[in-house]
């Protein structure tokens, strides 16, 4: 029996691929195994969203070359397989055995018996129906389960490059969902995260991403769901109210930002300006006053001003984000901007924006998990032991903050209890067992 081991990088949804992987895999007499060094063939399902991620895979493919005695095959699957083939495949110093696009892993086992013959072998053919619903994922440790509703993207922001390796949008039928998350109750899970690329452009036939959320709601044993990510452009005021109504879907909403200037939005076709962003925010915050927001933002897109980055920064005191994931512009291949914009903005540019838009969401964010101090709140268990403290117990609240807590033998992971938060950092809340 051949062993497998496979590596995850990037977003949520490679985190379940690979989930759905090991299960394809399995199935086809394949033993998944823990340790890299222990296995004859070893995966690494890859992320081509930002520069230095492909820096990280061919570092790692060396890495996993030098430190091995006995022969091994390396094969790459996810985003980078579909957008690096020829590089991939070619690079002679990698030594790269087989690739797999996101939409090709039931063709796995082929292609292994294929590069274990010495033939290089790949598969990135870009589907419009694949969407795993026949696959029930072998699922990682943990309280949570990701749940893939649709793949794909239609939205083809000119910075990325999802849309090329992902394909088109395509959704998973509601019942199928449903039976999941009856599965994953069966089987101990009290939280799921929805995923898509977009995932409130979720549509199959008659059934819209509210509908879907109030048939999975209403599974019996499901005590916690979110979602990720949603766009600005499409945020239904009934998925509001059903949210501020149910109290097994947390108040906690993903939506990304990208930039403040509504020019420099424009040249990302995202579809929405500074104003109208700003004014579904406080749509939101009417409906649910209590809402955590996170968001996404890139500093140093192509023409960006000193002002326009200005721009952001007062958009994000103004909304004052929970969490706010902040990164440089890099430029990457096959993407609208690559082709059409020079990458213009300098690294000492970015750099200095980066330092100062995240020092500034650092004070906000201590701020608001200072706010909690003294207050009662819910948090799910997800593992016992702490960067600090080995007895210490980690979890994490509604808004999907970190809460840290004192060692108890009661306590287990998966379980949901109340605690009274006496401390935060910007970014933990301490917390004691009511």
């Amino acid at each position: 029996m051949k062993k497998v081991f496979v590596e995850t990088y990037g977003c949520q949804m490679n985190v379940y691929d690979t989930e759905l992987v090991q299960t394809i895999l399995t199935k086809n007499g394949y033993e998944a195994v823990k340790e890299e060094t222990a296995a004859d063939i070893v995966m690494l399902n890859t992320c081509s969203v930002r520069d230095n991620a492909n820096r990280k895979i061919y570092n790692r493919v060396h890495e996993i070359r030098r430190g091995r005695k006995s022969p091994v095959l390396v094969g790459i699957l996810g985003c980078m397989a579909t957008n690096f083939k020829t590089d991939l495949l070619d690079n002679k110093a990698l030594k790269i055995d087989f690739i797999a696009g996101p939409d090709s892993y039931k063709h796995l086992p082929r292609l292994i018996s294929e590069a274990s013959g010495g033939e290089k072998t790949f598969d990135v053919t870009l589907s419009e129906f694949e969407t795993y619903s026949d696959i029930d994922p072998t699922r990682q440790t943990g309280p949570n389960a990701w749940i893939a509703i649709m793949r794909g993207c239609n939205n083809y922001c000119t910075f990325c490059v999802v849309p090329y390796t992902r394909g088109r949008e395509r959704s998973r039928s509601p019942e199928n969902i449903v039976e999941e998350v009856e599965r994953l109750v069966a089987n101990g899970y009290k939280q799921v995260t929805l995923l898509g690329q977009n995932v409130n452009s979720y549509s199959h036939e008659e059934t819209s991403f509210t509908n879907l959320m109030d048939k999975v709601s209403q599974v019996k044993g499901i005590e916690r769901i979110f979602f990720t990510s949603p766009h600005p452009k499409d945020f239904p005021t009934d998925l509001l109210k059903l949210m501020a109504e149910r109290d097994n879907i947390c108040k906690q909403i993903h939506m990304p930002l990208q930039a403040g200037s509504s020019r420099i939005l424009k040249k990302m076709n995202r579809t929405y300006t500074k104003e109208e962003f700003l004014g579904l925010v406080d749509h939101i915050r009417s409906i649910m006053p209590d809402v955590h927001l996170s968001t996404d933002i890139i500093l140093g897109f192509p023409t960006e001003t000193d002002e326009e980055y200005m721009e952001t920064e007062e958009v994000l005191k103004k909304v004052r984000f929970d969490t706010a994931f902040i990164f440089k512009y890099s430029e990457r291949p096959n993407t609208t901007a690559e082709r059409l914009f020079k990458d213009d903005v300098s690294e000492e540019q970015k750099k200095h924006r980066i330092i100062r838009l995240n020092a500034i969401q650092r004070d906000i964010r201590l701020e608001k998990n200072r706010e909690k101090i003294g207050k009662d709140q819910e948090i799910l268990v997800e593992k016992i032991g702490s960067r600090r403290d080995p007895n210490e117990i980690q979890a994490r609240n509604e808004g999907n903050t970190v809460v840290i807590l004192p060692s108890n033998k009661d306590i287990s992971v998966g379980d949901l209890v109340m605690v009274k938060i006496t401390d935060a950092t910007p970014d933990v809340l301490r917390g004691e067992f009511v």
